[in-house]
């Protein structure tokens, strides 16, 4: 465990080091307080140590880098060199790859670059429906990959009183690879609490000779902790993000064979970046550092202990849970059972206001729009990192409840953002002296 810069609280360090620009340093202070004092359940945030902030912050920002360790363009790299070589073999470690990636900006990179390495503009490519838990990356048309190649969408079953519906339908995948022979299978989502089995989508993309690619971007951590089963090794590539179950800095990666090295890294660079954030690929070394602890394993098992725990308590509350539960570090909530008026931006609207962040997200097959959604998604990431288990996720459900029931009633409302508060401050992820969250 390290500690906050200069041993006081973040708050002060922020203060200190933003004295001469007070109208950011408010900001910053008031986002702080924010996250102090609010329940964070996005399931793609989480907090990470001050050490990843730290090496975020670091005079690696001053430094351009473009290229590659040993391949720069620029002199001076020395250390950067150093730097972004000790992240591309922590995550070979840490995932048990042949080849490393650390440069991607984000996600969205990191999946048009594999999709670069793997195939060509005008190809076909299945992936999963984005109204179904797929993501904008994976062929939406808003998307410049769905612009770039043309998409075949796989979905899910139907729901099922019991629960049990609502996964991968696994038969409509391999009927569509007939079909429509694509080139490339994603597999990944971005809303989805099962797990999703990498051996049944090489297995069918073995049958029709297309390429297979896994977004990890979710449960990478999970993956890591060996809490998911593995999809490197299975894929012809692998991307995920470093800010979600891995606890890093926002960011994204790439895992592959030694035989696709090139072609990934040439998608990257010159392909589709400039200069990497070498400081940002500090940070990531830092996340997979702390990941390859064996504490990390068990935390990692807490996120999914208190998912079921919210689902299940969430459940006893009247709401519907989509895919009847999870497996992973998220769940999707269907509101129409506990209010058939209720929609998921409403939802997320006032339960911002007492102090309760989520996201609206459509359900399967929603009869509503994107922007408006008759569900939510919420996650257990972050305030696993903050210290709550089960009994905490059973008082998460029943504020939200609360909230949503009440919604109409200020005073109600102000009620519980005070007890969102008190929770809160038993559970601080940055309390003054501490902070890195192991």
């Amino acid at each position: 465990m390290t500690t906050d810069p200069g041993g006081g609280s973040l708050a002060d360090f922020v203060s200190a080091a933003l004295a001469s620009d007070p109208a950011l340093r408010d900001l910053l202070e008031g986002e702080l307080t924010r996250q102090r004092t609010t329940i964070q359940l996005i399931a793609s945030e989480n907090f990470t140590s001050t050490a990843v902030m730290a090496a975020s912050a670091s005079v690696l920002t001053n430094k351009y880098s473009e290229g590659y360790p040993g391949r720069r363009y620029y002199g001076g790299n020395a250390v950067a060199d150093q730097v972004e070589e000790l992240a591309r073999e922590r995550a070979k470690s840490l995932f048990g790859a042949a080849h490393a990636n650390v440069q991607p900006h984000a996600g969205a990179p990191a999946n048009l670059a594999a999709y670069m390495a793997l195939v060509e503009p005008g190809d076909t490519i299945l992936a999963m429906r984005l109204d179904q838990g797929g993501h904008l990356t994976h062929g939406s048309p808003v998307s410049v990959t769905g612009k770039l190649y043309r998409f075949v969408a796989y979905g899910v079953t139907a729901a099922r009183p019991d629960g049990s519906g609502e996964r991968i339908d696994l038969d409509l995948v391999r009927h569509l690879a007939k079909s429509e022979r694509p080139k490339l299978i994603v597999a990944g989502a971005t809303a989805y609490s099962r797990t999703i089995d990498p051996l049944a989508f090489r297995e069918i993309a073995d049958e029709v000779g297309a390429r297979f690619m896994f977004d990890a971007a979710h449960p990478a951590g999970l993956i890591a902790a060996g809490e998911h089963p593995s999809p490197v090794g299975v894929a012809d590539i692998v991307t995920f993000t470093t800010h979600k179950t891995l606890r890093g800095p926002r960011g994204g990666a790439i895992l592959c064979g030694e035989e696709l090295a090139k072609a990934v890294d040439s998608a990257i660079f010159p392909g589709l970046q400039g200069g990497p954030l070498e400081h940002t690929i500090a940070a990531k070394a830092v996340a997979f550092a702390e990941a390859a602890r064996p504490e990390f394993i068990e935390y990692a098992r807490q996120v999914k202990a208190n998912a079921r725990a919210l689902a299940e308590a969430l459940s006893a509350e009247g709401f519907r849970i989509v895919a009847g539960g999870t497996d992973n570090h998220l769940l999707l909530v269907d509101l129409r059972d506990f209010d058939g008026e209720l929609t998921g931006k409403a939802a997320q609207e006032v339960l911002d206001r007492a102090g309760i962040t989520c996201n609206r997200n459509q359900i399967p097959d929603d009869p509503r729009s994107p922007f408006v959604t008759s569900g939510l998604r919420l996650g257990t990431a972050a305030e696993t990192t903050a210290g709550m288990g089960e009994a905490e996720m059973a008082t998460v459900a029943s504020l939200i409840a609360r909230v949503l029931r009440h919604r109409e009633d200020e005073s109600r409302l102000q009620e519980i953002r005070a007890e969102v508060r008190q929770l809160c401050a038993a559970f601080d992820p940055y309390p003054a002296g501490a902070g890195a969250l192991s």
